[in-house]
């Protein structure tokens, strides 16, 4: 069981016997009144929002997760698919549930997934990823006057911008959180 200091922003708790991922918190202390803890939770199942009020003596119970690698195999309009690459197993997850960070995610592409109860019930991708340019506009000479980018096509159909002397083949590294270079490779 979690005491009311130990809920924190990443943390797996159960509710209703289904995992909650806290992705906001908000501790308030008032004069003589005992502490607040507002939270805003993530279903991993359904994706539903929920925002639960803990009091000072309330307690959580932390789900039991296990982290595993699964292998990217592919997406189609409404499911992304995975492999387990211990037990070789596909599974999948709904298009949304996965979020846009998809578009950064090449075929072969190991992730962590994340295990409530033997079952997956969500994928986190890798921060970086080394991703080919397939297009590229060419550089306009004289238009160099500050920190100029341009928009390039990847090889999973990503459009990013990045610095002007990036080519068409080039590798680069990609920040999947935020969508941002950040180097070549």
């Amino acid at each position: 069981m979690l005491a009311l200091n130990e809920i924190k922003v990443g943390k797996v708790i159960r509710i209703n016997n289904e995992p909650y991922v806290l992705i906001k918190t908000d501790h308030h202390k008032m004069g003589r009144g005992g502490a607040v803890l507002k939270t805003k939770l993530k279903n991993l199942i359904t994706g539903n929002l929920l925002e639960k009020t803990f009091q000072g003596s309330d307690k959580a119970e932390e789900a039991e997760t296990e982290t595993k690698k699964g292998n990217y195999l592919y997406k189609d309009d409404n499911e992304v698919y995975f492999m387990d690459n211990v037990s070789f197993e596909q599974f999948s997850f709904p298009l949304d549930q996965v979020g846009e960070q998809i578009i950064y995610l090449k075929e072969g592409t190991d992730a962590d997934v994340l295990y409530f109860e033997d079952r997956p019930v969500a994928v986190s991708l890798p921060i970086k990823m080394k991703l080919k340019v397939l297009s590229a506009p060419p550089g306009v000479k004289g238009n160099s006057a500050g920190n100029v980018n341009k928009i390039v096509e990847l090889e999973t159909g990503a459009k990013i911008a990045v610095p002007m002397f990036i080519n068409e083949g080039d590798e680069i590294i990609i920040n999947t959180e935020d969508g941002e270079y950040t180097g070549r490779a």
